[in-house]
């Protein structure tokens, strides 16, 4: 499944105007959305704390419900801070991943969880 840009315009734009109706763009400084995301990233990390790797894979409804929606909050936060911004989010993600991509060769970084910067290069070998 790829986000298309139509479905990233449409939520900036909804997001947009809910700010608006409310008089709420005078708050949403780049500083402000900034903190609020990190915060709300906080809250997705607080449903994982303490649960082993097995039971964080293994949410029941309620839980998975509730992460849904501090996702949802980590999404909108996102989004409204690039288009505070004038930051192209989709075209952002695909040069990062693309980024991503030549620093994490695949015949290097299969099955390794390491930094690209301790994957070394064929010259090290």
């Amino acid at each position: 499944m790829t986000v298309s840009q139509d479905t990233l315009e449409l939520l900036r734009d909804r997001l947009r105007d809910f700010a608006e109706a409310r008089d709420w763009t005078q708050f949403h400084t780049p500083k402000n959305l900034a903190m609020a995301l990190v915060g709300e990233a906080a809250e997705v990390v607080e449903h994982f704390q303490w649960l082993t790797p097995e039971a964080s894979a293994e949410l029941d409804d309620a839980d998975r419900q509730a992460v849904s929606h501090e996702l949802a909050d980590v999404l909108l936060y996102l989004v409204r801070l690039a288009d505070r911004l004038d930051i192209d989010l989709r075209a952002a993600a695909l040069e990062k991943l693309a980024i991503n991509a030549e620093r994490y060769p695949v015949d290097r970084a299969y099955g390794r969880a390491d930094k690209y910067t301790r994957l070394g290069t064929d010259d090290d070998d």
